[in-house]
């Protein structure tokens, strides 16, 4: 026999938000590594040019985000496994998982709430950079010049843009129309500091909304096992 009344119906409550926390937990897994391997944003945060590589903390957050989405299915596992066979033992490892993820995963909103336009300006800074060596070597040094329009190519050729802002777009377009340079896409195009903000701006928005979601079902998994594990333990049967 096991636990009855409110608390078996708790019981199968908890069950219910652990399966669900585990598929939550797949979702995430899925969702980031789609970011990390997605054409437009490993297209850019690949690039290299003399030695300098593309900012990195867009990646960080990624890495990070498919270690949560490891842990949260196999803690979903444990904590299903727990109501089911309905141990105190594993439904008081279960909070205590639950309680760490819960306390790193408002950690990390803090700190990306903080830092929420890094990522973008840190990209934005590179592209500044190259297509400013762009600008320098294209009438002074032909091979080096080579080497930045292809690092530029991708820039644009990935976010459909083209300049810094809508001055340089119209510059560049110019040249290209000219033949003193080939750089932009032939098809109409924004300004890639545009481009690159919504770029980030919208993956960050995705996250945002996985982190809200699954805090939400933490709660729920808090509250639910600890009812349960106190249940059981002044159950009769036990």
């Amino acid at each position: 026999m096991g636990v009855e009344g409110c608390t078996k119906c708790i019981k199968y409550m908890l069950f219910f938000f652990n399966f669900i926390f585990w598929l939550a937990g797949g979702v995430i897994l899925g969702v980031a590594l789609w970011l990390r391997h997605d054409p437009q944003t490993s297209n850019l945060l690949e690039l290299e040019l003399d030695g300098s590589h593309a900012p990195s903390t867009f990646y960080i957050s990624v890495h990070i985000l498919i270690a949560v989405g490891a842990v949260m299915m196999v803690v979903g596992f444990l904590g299903c496994y727990g109501a089911i066979q309905e141990s105190q033992c594993l439904l008081g490892t279960f909070f205590a998982c639950l309680v760490i993820l819960f306390a790193c995963e408002v950690a990390a909103g803090i700190w990306g709430f903080m830092h929420r336009d890094t990522v973008s300006k840190e990209m934005i800074n590179y592209y500044d950079s190259v297509y400013d060596k762009f600008a320098a070597q294209s009438a002074t040094n032909q091979e080096g010049a080579k080497a930045t329009a292809s690092v530029l190519r991708v820039f644009h050729e990935t976010l459909s843009c083209c300049g810094k802002g809508k001055g340089t777009s119209v510059f560049t377009k110019l040249t290209d129309a000219l033949g003193l340079t080939d750089i932009c896409p032939k098809s109409k195009t924004d300004d890639c500091h545009t481009r690159i903000n919504e770029l980030f701006s919208e993956k960050i928005y995705l996250i945002g909304i996985a982190a809200l979601v699954v805090a939400v079902i933490m709660i729920f998994e808090m509250i639910f096992s600890m009812v349960l594990c106190c249940g059981i333990r002044n159950s009769p049967v036990y």
